[in-house]
């Protein structure tokens, strides 16, 4: 899927249930980003702060956010990733031009950031070396209760011109980029129509307590047949 705005442009830049720690470690995960994205400024007391950010590449992110809005693609939202310096995906706010709710910037960069870094002569190979699912040790000092992990997008950095949303932000989790630079906060977005903030409330809650109606658990051991089968795949790749 394209992400970008024009060529020109794109080429400038260019187990079973879960054991009780892993479920400790995805609850400190939600809660930690809960509090971080509400309070706006807040980051936890152990968190080295992000490593001094590059104003050309929030100027890029806006830019494309601008685009979006004038050409009645979607919200002002746009983003970008570099990796060593470089820009290597861009994305911007589509939903109005294709009526895909979760077509956010955030996203669409992600993807366009996956498919310059994946060579499709080896995807499907053995995930072999030299694509994001190459496997790489956790980090010394992780709750991770997993050794190895493809790459996705670690050593990346994602530039955004607003907080992400609670999706795109997830999807920043699941990518595993290092560090997020956002412009306008929470607050601003919210001022402009984009309320944001209350679903990061809502998912500190329990799932009955949601805004939306949670039916927990139902099927269980239907749904668990999947996860045996993952758990004895014998070269299951975690990611």
């Amino acid at each position: 899927m394209k992400t970008c705005s024009c060529k020109a442009a794109h080429e400038a830049g260019c187990e079973a249930p879960a054991a009780p720690g892993r479920r400790k470690f995805l609850a400190t995960a939600v809660a930690t980003g809960a509090a971080g994205m509400i309070g706006l400024s807040a980051r936890s007391a152990n968190a080295a702060p992000p490593p001094p950010g590059d104003k050309k590449f929030m100027e890029e992110a806006t830019r494309l956010a601008i685009e979006s809005v004038e050409k009645g693609w979607g919200g002002p939202f746009g983003a970008v990733i570099v990796k060593d310096g470089e820009i290597i995906g861009r994305g911007q706010n589509r939903v109005l031009l294709t009526g895909i709710p979760v077509f956010h910037a955030e996203v669409t960069a992600i993807m366009d950031a996956s498919a310059r870094l994946n060579p499709k002569a080896l995807l499907g190979s053995d995930y072999g070396a030299g694509t994001i699912l190459e496997m790489i040790p956790r980090e010394q000092g992780s709750p991770d209760p997993v050794p190895e992990r493809a790459r996705m997008l670690k050593g990346c950095s994602i530039y955004i011109n607003g907080a992400p949303c609670p999706m795109c932000m997830s999807a920043i989790y699941w990518s595993r980029i290092d560090n997020v630079y956002f412009a306008a906060s929470l607050k601003d977005t919210s001022a402009i129509g984009f309320d944001d903030a209350f679903q990061y409330e809502d998912f500190a809650k329990p799932w009955a307590d949601r805004r939306i109606k949670v039916a927990e658990n139902f099927e269980r051991e239907t749904g668990l047949k999947a996860y045996e089968a993952w758990m004895n795949k014998k070269d299951r790749h975690p990611y």
